[in-house]
């Protein structure tokens, strides 16, 4: 994983130049927006289990032949295992957020996943299902400008999006 000081250095050092004026730039925006982007981690974080659940509770509600007798989570055992690979894919896309970089969720936490629900017999489309309703809530969450460091979060609230719309794709 590189945080994306790291990247541009790295991608500089293969190329035998100095940091460039739009490097710098890009990187002088990251750091002023650092204290929004560690804002958002943290409410994330302070509402996760209620994120997690919420989403959870919204996708039995929209799709119970899943969670009923025969369906793929059935079972309290593949409920709990739903349950948990959520809150992996939330944590996951905090880790994003922060580094400003997806390639740690990519590499830890969607490689093989839909294969893996494949091989379960769980609809990715559902497992997406729910990604995008723990998107939903979180750029709720991470987006209220009360108690944060005030400016325009759009960029970073559409990078988070990014992150999640990222993990869904990964699911079907």
């Amino acid at each position: 994983m590189l945080d994306a000081f790291s990247r541009v250095v790295e991608q500089a050092d293969r190329k035998g130049a100095y940091l460039g004026s739009d490097e710098i730039n890009a990187l002088s925006a990251m750091v002023a927006d650092s204290n929004k982007r560690l804002d958002a981690v943290n409410r994330l974080n302070s509402n996760a289990s209620s994120i997690v659940a919420n989403a959870y509770r919204a996708l039995v509600a929209e799709r119970p032949q899943i969670f009923n007798a025969g369906g793929a989570c059935f079972h309290n055992r593949n409920q709990a295992a739903c349950l948990r690979d959520m809150g992996f894919i939330l944590r996951y896309v905090t880790y994003s957020i922060l580094a400003g970089d997806a390639s740690v969720m990519d590499d830890r936490c969607l490689n093989g996943l839909r294969e893996t629900y494949q091989a379960l017999g769980t609809p990715g489309d559902a497992v997406a299902s729910g990604i995008h309703k723990m998107k939903d809530a979180a750029i709720s969450i991470a987006n209220d400008s009360k108690g944060i460091t005030k400016g325009d979060c759009s960029q970073l609230m559409s990078e988070v999006a990014s992150y999640f719309d990222r993990a869904a794709s990964a699911v079907v």
